[in-house]
């Protein structure tokens, strides 16, 4: 009989139901359908458990270093739709869950003009590491927001489309990235199969080294990888779709190095926004610089007003998401 497993964030427990039963009193689409035969031994790992979609709901565990990571580059260049199909290439082998390009930009703003506004994260591991990933926008009106998003990032994954070649939006980004500390940049060549003469091509590479050597970074030495997102996301054209994905994904390892975490410093966070929630009260976010935080410990805010000094009450990873409990 085919059900539907699934667990809540807050339980040990494992359910099985029928998919009409899942889709008649839970939201969304079914997640997965397996073959229920036997009775689960409560004391053992299902044999569904090995399924990439079980494995990306699996207890969070740090064993790999851990890297943030985002895409910069001109509007409409494909910045989005690299994110789905990183996501979707590594969820076929089992390290990732595959987030859909309008999962990414979910906004109804974003959904009516079709570019990305806000920042989005998704999540992903490669042999190497895990990473956090910040997709960013390129529309000149939300350069706020890049910058935003570019803080955030150990490495930068810089999207230019191969028919246009580097435009206003990727010498802008090139230099924000510059300015806020990105320490390096991997180049996604996208779009390449609407390219037919690879000389174009050769002439497009050459223009974008020649720019990131303008802002001071080593433009000879930079990976460009050419390929196709779209052709990655619809598993159309492997060699400059998911192969090109893949090749990206080992660049990004072995070109952007393993961040030093300053964590025998004390604790500073430069608080990047603040919001209001009900039932929790205020909640400051940001990245941590320095230094590690326990629920417990006590936090001083330092600012242009009188200092105070508060208790932390819950600390939360950068990516919102459900860590199942063993």
């Amino acid at each position: 009989m085919a059900s539907v497993a699934f667990r809540s964030s807050n339980s040990k427990r494992l359910l099985a139901v029928s998919p009409q039963l899942y889709s008649s009193c839970c939201r969304g689409s079914v997640p997965a359908q397996f073959s229920l035969s036997e009775t689960i031994n409560s004391n053992e790992a299902p044999a569904f458990c090995n399924h990439p979609w079980w494995r990306s709901m699996a207890t969070f565990t740090r064993t790999k270093p851990h890297v943030n990571v985002g895409t910069i580059g001109h509007v409409d260049h494909g910045k989005t739709t690299l994110t789905a199909a990183i996501t979707k290439v590594l969820a076929e082998e089992g390290k990732a869950k595959a987030v859909a390009f309008d999962e990414i930009d979910k906004a109804p703003e974003e959904k009516k003009r079709g570019i990305t506004i806000a920042t989005a994260h998704v999540e992903y591991e490669t042999a190497k590491r895990h990473y956090a990933h910040v997709d960013c926008p390129g529309h000149a009106d939300y350069v706020k927001n890049m910058i935003t998003g570019a803080a955030q990032m150990d490495g930068g994954i810089l999207v230019v489309s191969a028919p246009d070649g580097p435009m206003p939006q990727t010498k802008e980004h090139i230099l924000l990235a510059r300015q806020v500390g990105v320490p390096s940049l991997v180049c996604f060549l996208n779009k390449v199969d609407a390219v037919d003469d690879p000389e174009l091509l050769e002439l497009v590479e050459m223009e974008l080294r020649e720019l990131l050597s303008f802002y001071k970074f080593p433009g000879d030495d930079i990976p460009i990888i050419r390929g196709s997102a779209l052709s990655a996301l619809q598993s159309t054209n492997e060699e400059i779709g998911k192969k090109a994905i893949l090749k990206l994904m080992e660049a990004v390892d072995d070109y952007i190095p393993d961040p030093v975490r300053q964590l025998d410093k004390p604790f500073l966070m430069p608080i990047e926004d603040v919001f209001s929630i009900q039932g929790r009260g205020t909640v400051a976010t940001g990245r941590v610089e320095q230094g590690t935080i326990k629920v417990g410990e006590d936090v001083e805010i330092l600012g242009l007003m009188q200092d105070k000094d508060l208790l932390c009450e819950k600390v939360v990873e950068q990516l919102a998401r459900a860590l199942f409990q063993k």
